[in-house]
């Protein structure tokens, strides 16, 4: 059997596109994007994502790889599917900037330690939702969810140029807002109660003025900020069960 070399880079094209797409989404997801996974593990995932999934799709647009056409279609595959993976980091966001909100209340500010999500340190109250709400995401088999909805995007945005790329961004965009939202959801009750206990321990040093306030005030507030972390673990949970699911929904709507 003879191929030419046309045939050959035809071949190679029509599993490279699918791998970029891939390979963009696994580096940009929540959970493969950290350091503590290994950057051959990522490669090596997306390659047999790219294999199961390049034999069902049309064949590939002809154009040289090494050409400019190429090189664009190259940058539209990885800006498809870092943008699938953005959004749902956009959910672990929310997440870190809730626990942010409660230890910068509760005195715990100080305490802080690198993120694997983000690499930037955190707050140990925002680290240890953080943790939970990955194991809730993996018992969601969310990981798996957004593979599907990479190969499906295929037939929604074909490989080629030119793609309907921006109708698509501006509801991503204003979607980020999320963000902000669901993080102050997320620390309001906490925030809330620490708020009515600091105005309790004012209202007793106008009362009784030789009352150390710093020394008794930071271990009770400490103190019931955890047991209030503790009480509203579940409220936590469901919350951010209910934004993953909205951004995978909201993700299948835009991209299959």
């Amino acid at each position: 059997m003879r191929y030419s070399e046309a045939q050959l880079l035809g071949i190679v094209a029509q599993f490279l596109w699918p791998f970029l797409r891939i390979g963009a989404l696994f580096v940009a997801m929540p959970l493969f994007s950290t350091h503590n996974v290994p950057v051959r593990v990522r490669a090596l995932l997306a390659a047999a994502a790219a294999a199961a999934v390049a034999p069902t799709l049309p064949a590939a647009p002809a154009v040289e790889m090494f050409s400019l056409a190429g090189f664009l279609i190259g940058a539209q595959q990885v800006l498809i599917g870092t943008l699938l993976g953005f959004l749902v980091h956009l959910v672990f966001g929310a997440v870190v900037f809730g626990g942010q909100n409660i230890a910068y209340n509760m005195g715990l500010g100080f305490a802080s330690m690198v993120d694997p999500q983000s690499g930037v340190q955190v707050p140990v109250v925002a680290q240890t939702y953080t943790i939970v709400c990955t194991l809730l995401f993996l018992s969601m088999d969310a990981h798996l969810l957004l593979i599907q909805i990479v190969a499906e995007s295929f037939g929604a945005i074909p490989v080629g140029l030119p793609a309907p790329l921006s109708e698509r961004l501006w509801p991503i965009c204003m979607w980020s807002s999320r963000l902000f939202a669901a993080g102050v959801l997320l620390s309001l009750p906490v925030v809330t109660a620490l708020l009515l206990i600091n105005l309790g321990f004012g209202v007793a040093s106008r009362a009784a003025p030789q009352l150390n306030i710093f020394s008794v005030g930071f271990p009770v507030s400490l103190l019931m900020g955890l047991l209030l972390i503790w009480i509203g673990l579940p409220g936590v949970l469901e919350l951010f069960g209910n934004l993953l699911d909205e951004a995978l929904r909201l993700l299948r709507e835009w991209f299959t």
